[in-house]
């Protein structure tokens, strides 16, 4: 079987993230939050506390502006899967009912902690930093478990602290991604600045005039 984490490292090479899609005007604030609403829609209570309690901390965490680091993402981890604090995996992760194979390597955890601080780089779009690290963590699989819903985490905390808020979130966390495909992943990056410029349209339209920000 191939390794897909390696496999995940040349694609993300080849993926033009700064040109991919065009920056976006901030901030973008929403008529609902959208992550709680996608959250608070299944029937597991257990869940969803678990999700709405972690997703607390992303939105705490990104609004002091804080660095994108493997100890946040261990502590969400830990959120998701009502444990202490995760620790990075010990050996190979398999996901997707073992079609998809994550190797462990001397270099995997400084590689993942490097990816982390790279969602920090102003040069390139946020919605792009915000699906890059998304599939970061989605094919790093750093922890035992809960690394699908630790991605959505990161993508919101890559949002939330360029002060974007999402209406809408289904999409974007439920679609399976794949190792080997940059156009998917650049797919990717476009639905989620989509979303993210739909949902200032509709935050625009139902706001009044005093509440519109300013234009030059």
């Amino acid at each position: 079987m191939p390794d897909h984490l390696t496999t995940w490292q040349q694609t993300r090479e080849q993926v033009p993230w700064r040109d991919v899609i065009p920056h976006l005007q901030t901030p973008v604030r929403a008529v609902q939050d959208g992550f709680i609403a996608h959250a608070t829609a299944g029937e597991d209570q257990q869940r969803q506390s678990l999700l709405l309690t972690a997703y607390g901390d992303v939105r705490s965490a990104a609004a002091t502006g804080a660095d994108l680091t493997p100890n946040l993402t261990a502590r969400w981890n830990g959120m998701l899967r009502g444990i202490p604090a995760a620790g990075f995996r010990q050996g190979l992760a398999l996901a997707k009912n073992g079609r998809d194979r994550y190797g462990l390597h001397p270099d995997t955890q400084r590689r993942y902690e490097a990816c982390l601080s790279e969602s920090a780089d102003l040069t390139i779009p946020v919605a792009a930093r915000a699906a890059r690290a998304h599939l970061d963590v989605a094919f790093f699989h750093p922890y035992d478990d809960g690394n699908a819903r630790l991605a959505g985490m990161v993508l919101h905390f890559v949002l939330l602290r360029a002060d974007i808020e999402l209406d809408e979130v289904r999409p974007i966390l439920t679609t399976v991604r794949r190792a080997d495909d940059p156009e998917g992943a650049a797919g990717f990056a476009r639905l989620v600045h989509g979303i993210a410029a739909a949902t200032h349209r509709r935050w625009l339209r139902s706001s009044t005039p005093e509440q519109q920000p300013m234009t030059p």
